[in-house]
């Protein structure tokens, strides 16, 4: 959520910046422009109230000294009257002020400087390329293709039994998943420093608004038919970033750095008609994702390191890759600048998404209460949460189907994968 005050002194700023991400800005900054006129107007009448009182307080001791009591005692009624306005216009200003946290909750964060201006994904500017894509001397098939003639994925009765956009995945197929996970959950604890966690895979409402995706986004969400309101999570960034909401954080344990594996389960609303065959866009997904909780100034660099730390599972198994910065008007609601990175499907001859990296820098912060104090005597701060995905695994698993493919129809397994399937190299 963006700081009404920096909101106040920014104006011209915040509504260039939300004009760029195709935020409805007109009215919304006529409804707070009107809210802070009447803001300012209900503190300068509390302001005179309060003045007007204290005039009359110093009347009433005046009268006293004088000995005229009962002209004190009518002052002393008047002065209750004059609370009773001031407790009034005091009300008035909570309402205001919770008025302004209601229109701030559907407003996203503000792009970074370096973000690509643009109105849509056609904005987004290629980064880097890493790896060849394969060549083959016959035509590649899909992973659909691939996964059904091996016997290792089940479309059919997964949907006898759940319905569209699930999946089953058996044998040497099943195997491979967990290889993935293991793999992913390995080269970021042992490599790069991450602390694995378990999180909860069912989270309460206030857990789901501090990282954005309510109340806007509840569309996209399974929720439980539990009377106390539960869901379950979209993405392990939700559990993990929550960990430390409303709390304050030693500031010497900055960076904290989580990784996690969890199921993901996503309602797919709009996404009607979009990559229905396969294993692209699923109701239920594994993921490992990584999660960064940092000080304000630093959080660009580690946005650079989680990035690299994702691409680097990539690169381990052999698999090409662009990374792409999102524009303007293709980020989501609440980062400040995301790097996609995009794996090489041979079968749609193009690159699709397999990890979102992204600085929400204090908007799930100032949503989640997380902050920190630089030492013992310091004022709390706002910390700054970034989240990326290490990888998503089924569409790294679908990957390495297409670009490993053999002419017989067998699949190479990527030499890092090797050691978490007792060293099979082929499913055949």
């Amino acid at each position: 959520m963006l700081d009404v005050n920096f909101v106040r002194n920014n104006f011209e700023l915040v509504k260039q910046k939300l004009e760029s991400r195709n935020f409805p800005v007109d009215k919304f900054i006529d409804f707070f422009s009107y809210l802070d006129t009447t803001r300012r107007n209900t503190i300068s009448e509390r302001d005179e109230l309060r003045a007007k009182r204290n005039s009359e307080s110093q009347e009433i001791g005046k009268l006293m000294k004088a000995g005229q009591k009962d002209e004190a005692e009518l002052r002393r009624a008047h002065v209750r009257h004059i609370g009773d306005q001031i407790d009034a216009t005091e009300e008035i200003l909570k309402g205001i002020e919770e008025e302004f946290e209601r229109i701030l909750k559907a407003v996203p964060n503000l792009p970074h400087d370096s973000v690509p201006v643009g109105a849509d994904e056609n904005a987004n500017l290629e980064i880097k390329l890493w790896g060849e894509p394969p060549k083959f001397d016959f035509e590649p098939r899909d992973h659909v293709d691939l996964g059904v003639g091996l016997g290792i994925l089940d479309l059919e009765r997964a949907t006898k039994i759940s319905g569209a956009r699930f999946s089953i995945l058996t044998g040497a197929g099943a195997r491979l998943e967990r290889a993935l996970i293991n793999f992913c959950l390995d080269l970021q604890t042992k490599k790069h420093g991450y602390t694995e966690v378990v999180p909860p895979f069912i989270v309460n409402a206030k857990t789901l608004f501090g990282t954005g995706q309510l109340p806007k986004f509840e569309h996209d969400l399974f929720k439980l038919t539990d009377e106390r309101g539960f869901y379950l999570i979209p993405t392990a960034e939700v559990p993990l970033t929550n960990i430390y909401a409303d709390e304050i954080i030693d500031g010497a344990q900055l960076p904290i750095k989580m990784t996690a594996y969890t199921p993901c389960f996503r309602s797919e609303a709009g996404s009607y008609g979009k990559d229905t065959r396969g294993l692209i866009r699923q109701h239920q997904f594994d993921k490992v994702e990584l999660v960064k909780i940092t000080r304000p100034e630093s959080s660009y660099e580690e946005l650079e390191s989680l990035t690299a730390d994702a691409e680097s599972a990539l690169e381990a198994l052999g698999l090409a890759y662009r990374r792409i910065a999102l524009s303007t008007g293709d980020m989501g609601f609440s980062a400040a600048k995301t790097y996609d990175i995009e794996v090489w499907l041979p079968s749609q001859n193009t690159y699709r998404e397999i990890s979102s990296c992204s600085n929400c820098e204090s908007f799930q912060a100032r949503r989640a209460q997380i902050r920190f104090r630089r030492d013992g005597k310091s004022k709390p701060e706002y910390a700054h949460t970034l989240n990326g995905s290490g990888l998503a695994i089924g569409r790294t698993w679908l990957a390495i189907l297409e670009n490993y493919q053999q002419t017989d129809g067998s699949v190479i397994v990527p030499e890092a994968l090797r050691p978490f399937m007792d060293g099979i190299d082929r499913i055949g």
